[in-house]
């Protein structure tokens, strides 16, 4: 799968986790060059805390339009570490 935005590729893999519809990329597959640490956060019930990424492409923003699972709760402990989208992303097989 391949995720893009402003015209650029920010991950590629094969390695896709889903859950809840949404692919999760392993976080080394992400192109570091575009995402921007977040001070955001938000709580899921059975995921635990999700931390937020801005993507930059050619100078524009998308604020908070990746999010990680770096310490999951047990039932989601498949996507530790796994980065997925919103916010205009595409993602794509």
């Amino acid at each position: 799968m391949k995720a893009t935005w402003n015209g650029a590729t920010i991950a590629q893999s094969d390695d896709i986790v889903v859950v809840d519809g949404n692919p999760y990329f392993p976080l080394e597959s992400i192109a570091e060059q575009h995402f921007e640490p977040s001070d955001t956060t938000t709580v899921c019930g059975w995921k635990g805390v999700a931390n937020y990424y801005s993507i930059v492409v050619d100078g524009e923003r998308n604020p908070d339009a990746a999010w990680i699972y770096r310490e999951p709760k047990p039932d989601a402990e498949a996507i530790r570490e796994r980065v997925a989208f919103w916010k205009g992303v595409s993602v794509e097989d």
